[in-house]
């Protein structure tokens, strides 16, 4: 039996609050950065990040165009979302609030204003890049 998720299935998956972890080339002929990340997705939409404008992910992704997004479930069944795409849009400015709603995501809504709040200072320098998947790769090992 095929351990390939159905588009359902994947996107549903890619919904939930993983941890993932950010694939982007390196154009100085290094391997690929590859970094943990928190993210937002629906169904059907784009993959959100945000991260600080001068940071070495946020220079990469601007000169290639593009990144990957690796979600996995580390229990068994062991499952795995990879989603590769264009970035579709930068923006170059966040709200308090946006850091919140991605804060409250993965650490709820107590710790997740706490932390907001204890690095409000950096928001300034914090951007969002969108990414509309083109390319998916599924497994669930739950279906062998």
């Amino acid at each position: 039996m095929s351990t390939t998720m159905t588009t359902g299935e994947g996107a549903s998956f890619l919904a939930q609050a993983h941890v993932a972890v950010l694939g982007v080339a390196d154009a100085d002929g290094r391997g690929p950065l590859l970094t943990p990340i928190w993210y937002h997705y629906q169904p059907g939409g784009e993959v959100t990040i945000l991260t600080e404008r001068d940071s070495r992910k946020a220079r990469l992704i601007r000169r290639a165009g593009r990144f990957s997004l690796c979600a996995q479930q580390d229990q068994p069944p062991y499952m795995y979302v990879t989603v590769e795409g264009p970035v579709t849009g930068i923006g170059e400015s966040v709200t308090m609030a946006e850091r919140r709603t991605l804060a409250r995501r993965y650490l709820g809504p107590e710790q997740g204003d706490r932390y907001v709040e204890s690095t409000a200072a950096v928001t300034p320098d914090i951007i969002a890049f969108h990414m509309r998947p083109e390319r998916w790769l599924t497994v669930d090992q739950g279906r062998k």
